[in-house]
C-alpha cells in the first residue's frame, strides 16, 4: 500500500508558481534533520475560482522535484472531493482527501443504525485508554446518538473510497476522511464511534481530519484555549493508537489539521505531544503562500507594489461576496478595514508590515490579511497579467514563500527553536 510518511504538509499554490520555492522549504528541513514530506493540494473549488486543471498541481510538483533533485516522496491531494468532483482528480492525484461534511447529521437507516450498534459492543461501557487520565464512559445511547450524526456520513466515505480503488487499484493512493467541517468538536468518545464506523467501511484510513476546538480562522492564528486544545489534540492521538489496535487500521493513521497554516499559538503543542504517542501529523496550510506572493509583489515595489494595492482595493470594494463561501472561517471587523485611498498611499514597508504575518509588528492587520486570503479571485480574473508580474517579482516572492514556510511553520512544527 502506498503510504503517507510521518510528517507531512499540505502546500497549496494556487497558480502553481511556488512549487519550487515551496520545496526549498523541506529541503531545508532535511537538511536539519526533519523528514517532511510534501503535498501539493489543491480544491475543486479553488480550480473552479481559478480557472485551472488538477493536472496543473502535478506539473508543477514534478518540475519542482526534478529540478531541486528531491529524492524523497512528495503527493498530489485531490483536496475535499466527493463523487461529484472527484473524476477530474484521479489522474494526477495519488491523496485524496475525502469530504464527507455533507452528509454529517443525515440520518442511516434505522436497520443500519441498529446494526451499527449491536455489531460494537465494545463500545458500551467503561473503556480505559492508555494516554488519557479518566477511563471513557460511554453508554448505549451515547453511541446510538452519534452514530446517528456519523454512520451516513462514514458509509458515504465508503462509497466515495471505492469508487477511487475500482479507478486506481487498492493500494495506489493515500486516503484521508475529513469530518472538521461541522459546527462542534469531536469528543473522544464520538471519535472513537467514528473510527470504528470507517473501519467498518474498510476504508485504509491512514490520516482523520477532526475538527478542534477553538477558531481555525484563514490566515491567522489559532482563536480559542490552547490548553484545552492540547488536551483535546492528545486525547485524539490517544484514541487513534486504541483504535488502530482496536479495528486494525493502518499503522501509520494520523492526525490532520485543516487550515493548520499561521496557528502559531499550538505548533509548540503539537510538537510536544506527537512523541507521546510516537504519533505522525499532516499539517494542511494553503493560502499562507497565495499571502506571500502578495507581500514578494508588495516588497519588489514599484509594479509589483501597485499590483498588490489594486488588489486589495478590488477585495474591499467585493468583500461581502469573497467572503461569504468562507463566513465560518474568518472573522473580520470591516469597519477597521483600512480604506483603500489609505492603501494607496502605502509603502513597500506599509504593505508588507500589514499583512506579513507577526503579530508583533504594530502595522500588522489581522482584518486585512483575512480578506485578502479569501481574495485569489481578484488575482484569477487578472489572468495573464498576474502570472507575468509573478514571473517578473519572483526572487522577492520565492524568498518570503520559502521562508514563511520553513522558519513560521515547519521548524517550530517540527523542529523547534
Amino acid at each position: 500500500m502506498l503510504q503517507i510518511s510521518k510528517f507531512s504538509i499540505g502546500v497549496g499554490d494556487r497558480f502553481a508558481h511556488q512549487a519550487r520555492p515551496q520545496l526549498r522549504a523541506f529541503i531545508k528541513a532535511a537538511a536539519q534533520g526533519a523528514d517532511v514530506v510534501p503535498v501539493w493540494n489543491k480544491s475543486n473549488r479553488e480550480h473552479t475560482f481559478v480557472g485551472s486543471e488538477p493536472s496543473s498541481v502535478r506539473a508543477a510538483a514534478l518540475a519542482a522535484v526534478t529540478e531541486l533533485n528531491w529524492t524523497k516522496p512528495w503527493h498530489v491531494d485531490a483536496d475535499h472531493i466527493n463523487l461529484d468532483t472527484v473524476e477530474r482528480f484521479l489522474a494526477p492525484s495519488d491523496f485524496f482527501t475525502i469530504d464527507v461534511a455533507h452528509f454529517i447529521g443525515q440520518p442511516a437507516a434505522q436497520a443500519e443504525l441498529d446494526a451499527f450498534v449491536a455489531r460494537h459492543p465494545e463500545l458500551i461501557g467503561t473503556i480505559a485508554i492508555p494516554g488519557i487520565d479518566e477511563p471513557l464512559t460511554i453508554t448505549r445511547e451515547a453511541v446510538t446518538k452519534t452514530a446517528g450524526v456519523y454512520l451516513a456520513a462514514a458509509q458515504a466515505a465508503g462509497r466515495i473510497y471505492r469508487h477511487i480503488a475500482s479507478r486506481k487499484g487498492e493500494g495506489n493512493f493515500i486516503t484521508e476522511v475529513s469530518i472538521d467541517e461541522t459546527d462542534d468538536p469531536q469528543t473522544p468518545p464520538e471519535l472513537l464511534v467514528i473510527l470504528a464506523a470507517l473501519a467498518d467501511e474498510k476504508i485504509p484510513l491512514q490520516t482523520i481530519a477532526p475538527k478542534f476546538t477553538g477558531r481555525f480562522n484563514k490566515g491567522v492564528d489559532y482563536v480559542g484555549d490552547v490548553a484545552q486544545f492540547t488536551r483535546e489534540f492528545e486525547s485524539d492521538l490517544a484514541v487513534i493508537s486504541h483504535t488502530i489496535r482496536e479495528y486494525g487500521l493502518p499503522a501509520n493513521l494520523k492526525l490532520s489539521v485543516h487550515s493548520g497554516s499561521d496557528k502559531f499559538s499550538i505548533y509548540e503543542p503539537i510538537r510536544l505531544a506527537l512523541p507521546k504517542f510516537n504519533a505522525g501529523l499532516h499539517l494542511k496550510t494553503a493560502g499562507t503562500t497565495w499571502l506571500e506572493e502578495l507581500i514578494g509583489l508588495a516588497e519588489a515595489g514599484g509594479p509589483g507594489l501597485a499590483l498588490a494595492k489594486e488588489i486589495y482595493a478590488e477585495a474591499f470594494s467585493h468583500s461581502e461576496d469573497l467572503c461569504k463561501p468562507y463566513a465560518s472561517v474568518i472573522d473580520i471587523d470591516y469597519a477597521k478595514l483600512p480604506e483603500p485611498a489609505a492603501v494607496a498611499g502605502w509603502t513597500s514597508e506599509q504593505f508588507t508590515g500589514a499583512m506579513r504575518h507577526d503579530a508583533k509588528n504594530p502595522l500588522y492587520d489581522r482584518g486585512a490579511r483575512q480578506l485578502l486570503h479569501v481574495a485569489f479571485k481578484i488575482a484569477a480574473k487578472m489572468g495573464d497579467r498576474y502570472l507575468n508580474m509573478l514571473d517578473e517579482c519572483e526572487e522577492s516572492i520565492s524568498r518570503n514563500v520559502t521562508l514563511n514556510l520553513y522558519e513560521r511553520h515547519i521548524r517550530p512544527l517540527l523542529i523547534g527553536k
